[in-house]
């Protein structure tokens, strides 16, 4: 006869068959919903953020133009017809005053002034017994030796030795002049422009053999616009950045009497410092300070970047990630930018390297 009461034991295996196909199926699932989850975002970029700060920044006026000579000269020949020997100087040397630039060929000229020389030594000669013959003539007038035509005649034949040996004595003055002008001279402290003389050439009077920028000084000449000439005034402070070159600090010198009628603009000279690597010629911009500091909100021109052909800089929100915000630039003081509009004194801004981020990306803030 059959048990009705049977062991529980005996369903033993099918559980355990059961719960590991459960087992199973949950852990397929698992991994389904793991592999269903995106991974933990990752910072891009790590960097420090700064606010924009207050400032005091000088009112300026922004202008163009070219840098040139202060002054230069032309240094020609005056030696007419003679033959050109030697080039003691270049473009760009530095010469003084009284320095020899270019000689020419002296020996017709010191020919000329020996036979000058020769004949104001005849002259003198002449005078010296025209003078003899006249005093013995004063001292027989009033014995009555002589008659008053041959002393007049005595007295005149003096005065016209005495001429001709001023003629003589200026002819040679002459001479000595032409063989002085035989070594052409620089007439005062600068720097060789130009140079057109050629060795072996024969130049007319008056012919060009140099050009000199006296005294090696160089100006801006910036112009400005008719409205804003009335704000500026000799001894402001400019700064002039030529192309490709570094900034230079200058000083205004004067302002053009009138204005062009053509484009409304007027020339202000800005007188720039020796030895800067500024060139007659070249183009520079530059900006002239008028007026005490007034207060803005800057930043450094690091965090601020172009894009498209518009400033902007990248903003830190509370959940660390780039908003990149348009900003409105003003004025510039060495390595800070005026901002005018976008960000507020309370803005977390990158401080640099925002070239490497986009707009929406993660960083990771750190202290500076």
């Amino acid at each position: 006869m059959t048990n009705p009461h049977r062991s529980p034991w005996r369903f033993a295996p099918l559980l355990f068959v059961f719960a590991c196909v459960i087992a199973g199926i949950a852990e397929q699932v698992a991994g389904a919903q793991a592999a269903n989850t995106p991974p933990a975002a990752r910072p891009v970029l790590a960097v420090t953020v700064i606010q924009p700060e207050p400032a005091t920044l000088p009112v300026r006026i922004p202008a163009n133009g070219s840098i040139a000579a202060w002054q230069e000269a032309s240094i020609g020949t005056e030696a007419d017809g003679l033959r050109l020997t030697g080039v003691a100087v270049h473009v760009g040397d530095r010469v003084r005053r009284g320095q020899v630039l270019a000689t020419f060929e002296p020996s017709a000229v010191a020919t000329e002034l020996a036979h000058s020389l020769a004949g104001l030594a005849e002259s003198e000669a002449a005078l010296a017994e025209a003078a003899a013959n006249a005093q013995r003539a004063r001292d027989l007038q009033a014995s009555g030796a002589l008659s008053a035509q041959q002393i007049d005649q005595y007295l005149t034949a003096e005065r016209m030795a005495r001429a001709r040996q001023e003629a003589a004595r200026a002819t040679a003055r002459t001479q000595q002049l032409r063989l002085a002008q035989t070594q052409v001279r620089a007439p005062d402290d600068g720097v060789i422009s130009a140079r057109s003389a050629t060795i072996g050439a024969v130049l007319p009077t008056g012919q060009e053999l140099f050009r000199l920028i006296l005294r090696g000084r160089i100006e801006w000449r910036a112009e400005v616009a008719a409205p804003q000439l009335a704000r500026l005034a000799p001894g402001q402070p400019a700064t002039v950045t030529p192309v490709g070159g570094e900034a230079i600090r200058g000083t205004v010198r004067m302002l053009a009497p009138a204005v062009d009628t053509q484009t409304r603009k007027g020339v202000v000279y800005v007188d720039l410092p020796a030895g800067t690597t500024a060139r007659a010629g070249m183009f520079a911009r530059g900006e002239i300070e008028v007026g005490q500091g007034t207060p803005a909100l800057t930043l450094p021109q690091a965090a601020v970047l172009q894009r498209e052909g518009f400033d902007y800089v990248l903003r830190v929100g509370p959940d660390a990630r780039v908003l990149q915000t348009k900003v409105k630039l003003g004025r510039r003081a060495g390595d800070r930018v005026e901002i005018l509009a976008g960000v507020d004194a309370a803005s977390q801004v990158v401080a640099s390297g925002g070239v490497f981020l986009g707009d929406g990306d993660l960083v990771k803030v750190v202290a500076p």
